[in-house]
């Protein structure tokens, strides 16, 4: 399957859960999911009826794979990394995917959404470490810096709207910013409980096994 390109408000409605792709939009009444909670495409009262297994873990990775921004061949690939490593496969995929420069990006109110955290990457505004990084699935670790780059501090498109979306979305304990200086440092691994999404990811292993 190519790449969604339709609007995007729909996949919140279908997940039945915000997924914050919209930026601010999402934190006000004008969001789709306050005004029109019903999935897409329905008409009148929905007919209530049992999911299957199949569709209920179905859903669960879907909206795994909205909220993180990813195509179906890229999740499988953070899926099966996280089943190579020891610790518990459905906790540590959501850890590293919110390793991930875009997330961290956007989880340092650098960006209003995940998908404005890819372009400012793509377009060659991000450090990690005082390098250039310009692909958005860059998995950072502890310690790691990451900052704007020094010519794009002198640019106030830039800069501004950083400035213009400060508090955004709450910072979470393991990340250290320094707002002023556009710079910030991942403290420590987030832990699942640091996760704000959600989802039951035991489902998605149950899934993938199958």
């Amino acid at each position: 399957m190519g790449k969604y390109i339709g609007p995007v408000c729909r996949l919140c409605r279908a997940e039945g859960t915000k997924l914050f792709l919209k930026g601010r939009r999402c934190l006000t009444d004008k969001c789709a999911l306050e005004r029109r909670s019903q999935p897409p495409g329905n008409r009148g009262k929905r007919r209530s009826f049992k999911k299957s297994n199949y569709n209920v873990q179905l859903r669960e990775k879907q909206k795994v794979k909205r909220f993180y921004g990813l195509g179906e061949k890229q999740f499988r690939l953070f899926f099966e990394r996280a089943a190579k490593s020891k610790g518990i496969t459905g906790s540590d995929l959501l850890k590293t995917l919110e390793l991930r420069l875009d997330n961290i990006i956007y989880r340092m109110n650098f960006a209003s959404s995940r998908t404005q955290a890819r372009q400012l990457i793509k377009h060659g505004h991000i450090n990690v470490n005082g390098r250039k990084v310009s692909i958005p699935s860059f998995i950072t670790r502890e310690g790691d810096e990451v900052t704007l780059r020094e010519k794009s501090l002198k640019n106030e498109n830039i800069t501004e709207n950083i400035k213009s979306i400060k508090g955004l979305v709450e910072i979470p304990e393991w990340l250290i910013v320094d707002e002023e200086n556009f710079k910030g440092k991942i403290n420590n691994l987030p832990t699942r409980d640091d996760i704000s999404l959600d989802v039951e990811e035991h489902l998605i292993v149950e899934l993938y096994s199958k």
